[in-house]
C-alpha cells in the first residue's frame, strides 16, 4: 500500500487517510438524497430509489477511479447544477424524456474522454472568457437555490409577478400550521448549516439535512393531524431491496433501451431543430462539467499545497480521465453527469493526500447504497436546505469578476441573471458568451476571442433562431 499510494512520501499516514476519506463522505453524502429527490420530479419516468442507487454506484466507480488512477484524495458523484440542468432544462424546458437526456450525458462523457486523451480539454477551458467561467458556477448556485426555495414552498407562483413569498400568516392568511411548519424547518435548517459550517463541524450540510428531517417528524407527529398516515407510513413500507429492483427496471441501461429514440422531439420540432438542440445542450453539459472539474481540481489541490512546482494538478490528465469514464458510467446507471466534488477539500483539510482517502470515501458510498429506504424518509423540506446552502457556496467566485469594467461585468451578470430568470442554465451561458463576443468585436478586441469561443457562441446563437 505504501509503494502504491506513497503515503509517507506525501507526509501522511494510513490513519490520517482513513479519517480524511470519512470526512469527505460526510461532507458530500447529501448528494444521495438531493439527487434522488430532484430526479423524482420526473414522475412516471424514474423513481427515487432507482436514482439513489444510480447516484451511489456512479460515485463509487468515479471515486475509486480517481483514487487508483490519479492517486488523489478526491471524490466524485453526480454534480450539483448538472443534475438541475438535466431535470429542469433538458427534460422540463426542452421536452426531452429521461432516457433521451441520458444520451446527452453519455455523449458528454465520450466527448470528454476524447478531449482528455487528445489534450484539447484544457485548451478549450482556457479559451472561455474568465468572467463567464466564474459566472456559470455562480449562476448555477442561484438557480439551484431558487429550486430549493420552490421545493420547500417558500417561493410560490404569482399570476402578477410570476413569483412571490408564501404566506406565513397563520392567523388571518388562510394558511395552516401544517403548511407553515415545513417552510420554517427549511429556513432554520439553512441557518443551522451555516452555523455548523462556521464552527468547522464536519459534514455540516449532512447534519443540517438530518437534523431538519428529525425536527420535521417530531413537530409533525406532535402537532399535525394525520401526519403519520400521510408522511411516515408510505415510506416505511419500502424494503431494503426495492431500490435495487427499481434501479434495474427504471434506470440501469435505460439510455440504450430507450434513449436513442428522439422521434417524439423530431416530430414536434423538426430535424434541424433537433440537431442544433442536441449540439448546444450537449455543449452546455460539457462546459459546466469542464468548469466544475478543472476548477475543483485546482482549488482542492491548491488548498492542500498539492500543486506541482509548475502550479499544475498532479496527474491531472488521469484525474480528468476518471471524470470522463465516471460520467459514462453514470449515464449507463441512469444519473446525470458525474464530476469531482469541491467538498473533497474538507478531506484534504483533514490531511488526506493520497488515493487511499478516496477508496475510503468510495467504500462508504457503497455501504450507503443499502440505506435507500432510510434516505427516502428524508422530506423535501430537509433536502431543500442543502440546495439553498450549496447555492451560497457556489457564489464565492463572483468576487473574481471585475465589476468596474463593463466589458466584463455585463457578460458575467447576464450569465447569472438569465439562468435564473429564464429557468434555463444553457440560456445563461449563451447570453454570457454572445454578449462577451459582441463587446469585444465593437471595442476592437476581436483578436482576443478564442476559436473555441467563436464556435460555441455561434452554436448557442443558432438555438434562439432555430429551436426556441
Amino acid at each position: 500500500m505504501e509503494k502504491f499510494f506513497k503515503i509517507q512520501e506525501r507526509n501522511s499516514s494510513i490513519r490520517t487517510e482513513i479519517f480524511a476519506g470519512i470526512t469527505t463522505f460526510m461532507a458530500m453524502a447529501y448528494i444521495l438524497m438531493v439527487n434522488a429527490g430532484m430526479f423524482s420530479a420526473l414522475e412516471g419516468q424514474v423513481t427515487y430509489g432507482a436514482v439513489y442507487i444510480a447516484t451511489a454506484l456512479s460515485a463509487v466507480v468515479g471515486t475509486v477511479l480517481i483514487g487508483l488512477l490519479a492517486n488523489l484524495p478526491l471524490a466524485q458523484a453526480s454534480g450539483m447544477g448538472l443534475n438541475a440542468y438535466f431535470v429542469y432544462t433538458a427534460c422540463f424546458s426542452l421536452g426531452l424524456s429521461y432516457a433521451n437526456a441520458l444520451v446527452l450525458v453519455l455523449v458528454d462523457g465520450l466527448v470528454f474522454l476524447l478531449l482528455t486523451l487528445t489534450g484539447l480539454r484544457k485548451l478549450i477551458f482556457e479559451g472561455i472568457p474568465g468572467e463567464v467561467k466564474v459566472a456559470i458556477s455562480a449562476g448555477i448556485g442561484l438557480f439551484i437555490a431558487f429550486i430549493g426555495f420552490q421545493n420547500s414552498g417558500i417561493v410560490v407562483n404569482d399570476p402578477a409577478t410570476c413569483v412571490n413569498l408564501a404566506s406565513f400568516n397563520v392567523y388571518s392568511g388562510g394558511v395552516s400550521w401544517s403548511q407553515i411548519m415545513p417552510m420554517l424547518i427549511t429556513i432554520f435548517g439553512v441557518l443551522a448549516i451555516a452555523i455548523l459550517a462556521h464552527k468547522k463541524v464536519r459534514g455540516a450540510v449532512l447534519w443540517g439535512i438530518l437534523g431538519s428531517a428529525v425536527v420535521y417528524y417530531i413537530l409533525g407527529l406532535l402537532t399535525v393531524p394525520e401526519f403519520y398516515a400521510n408522511n411516515v407510513a408510505p415510506n416505511l413500507s419500502s424494503n431494503f431491496f426495492s431500490a435495487f429492483q427499481e434501479f434495474a427496471e427504471f434506470s440501469l441501461f435505460r439510455v440504450f433501451r430507450e434513449g436513442f429514440d428522439f422521434s417524439a422531439y423530431i416530430a414536434a420540432k423538426g430535424v434541424g431543430s433537433f440537431i442544433v438542440m442536441f449540439l448546444t445542450t450537449m455543449l452546455a453539459f460539457c462546459m459546466v462539467d469542464m468548469f466544475d472539474t478543472l476548477g475543483t481540481l485546482y482549488g482542492a489541490c491548491s488548498a492542500g499545497n498539492m500543486l506541482t512546482k509548475d502550479g499544475e494538478v498532479p496527474n491531472m490528465n488521469k484525474a480528468m480521465l476518471s471524470d470522463a469514464i465516471a460520467t459514462c458510467v453514470g449515464a449507463v446507471c441512469g444519473t446525470s453527469t458525474v464530476t469531482t466534488f469541491v467538498e473533497s477539500s474538507s478531506g484534504i483539510s483533514e490531511g488526506g493526500r493520497t488515493g487511499l482517502a478516496s477508496l475510503v470515501t468510495a467504500a462508504l458510498f457503497f455501504i450507503a447504497m443499502f440505506l435507500a429506504p432510510v434516505a427516502q424518509l428524508i422530506p423535501t423540506y430537509a433536502t431543500a436546505t442543502a440546495l439553498i446552502y450549496v447555492g451560497v457556496l457556489m457564489m464565492a467566485g463572483v468576487k473574481n469578476i471585475d465589476w468596474q469594467d463593463p466589458a466584463k461585468a455585463l457578460p458575467g451578470f447576464l450569465t447569472m441573471a438569465v439562468m435564473v430568470f429564464t429557468y434555463n442554465i444553457s440560456y445563461g451561458i449563451a447570453f454570457g458568451l454572445i454578449s462577451c463576443v459582441v463587446i469585444k468585436i465593437f471595442t476592437g478586441k476581436a483578436k482576443e476571442i478564442h476559436a473555441a469561443t467563436w464556435v460555441i457562441t455561434i452554436l448557442f446563437a443558432l438555438t434562439f433562431f432555430l429551436t426556441h
